[in-house]
């Protein structure tokens, strides 16, 4: 390497990696919820459902982490184009990140269908009251059908943003052959990614 690392805090590692385990079978599952036979679909979509408001509540966490430790330096051969690209892309994670969830919870708050969401079979989660005002049946129908549509399309977007994201952290490691991949993994990680550049960072 040509410049020490510059790791993440570990609270901060512990927490990416967990949202990413959690965001990716989230999208997955999200994806498969209508291939799911019916009479188990109901558990699956509370499943869904609980999985998202975890991902709101730790990506709020995340934010109030990221406040309080500064994120580490990129290291200085990172031309300023790609800082821009790089903090555009952390800024539409994080948007993506509350939109998605809330944009679920707000699709089923509208439903008139008016189905309960208990999180992991044991906490209820209240609907959200802003469509309260809205009696008329259609409209609710029509309303949670265009917050469905928006729901859909964001979590395309975050698909296609975290195909970009490891697309760069992938180039970075091995095409461009620096360090930056070791910011947000941990120091036992660093020999297994050597092993598998074939060849010291």
């Amino acid at each position: 390497m040509s410049e020490a690392v510059k790791r993440y805090h570990a609270g901060a590692m512990i927490l990416h990696w967990l949202m990413a385990l959690l965001i990716l079978g989230n999208l997955a599952l999200g994806l498969l919820l209508e291939d799911i036979p019916i009479e188990q679909r109901f558990q699956f979509y509370q499943l869904h459902k609980s999985i998202g408001i975890t991902v709101l509540v730790l990506t709020v966490l995340r934010i109030i982490w990221r406040l309080m430790y500064r994120a580490p330096a990129l290291p200085g051969h990172i031309k300023p184009w790609e800082k821009a690209v790089a903090n555009l892309t952390y800024v539409l994670f994080y948007l993506l990140m509350v939109a998605i969830p809330f944009s679920g919870w707000m699709m089923v708050s509208s439903s008139p269908k008016n189905i309960p969401t208990f999180l992991y079979g044991i906490l209820p989660l209240p609907h959200l009251p802003f469509f309260d005002a809205i009696q008329d049946i259609e409209a609710r129908k029509e309303l949670s059908h265009s917050i469905e549509e928006v729901h859909l399309w964001l979590a395309y977007g975050l698909l296609t943003l975290l195909a970009l994201h490891v697309g760069a952290a992938l180039r970075h490691h091995w095409i461009l052959k620096d360090e930056i991949i070791l910011r947000m993994t941990p120091r036992w990680m660093e020999g297994v990614l050597q092993k598998l550049r074939g060849k010291s960072i």
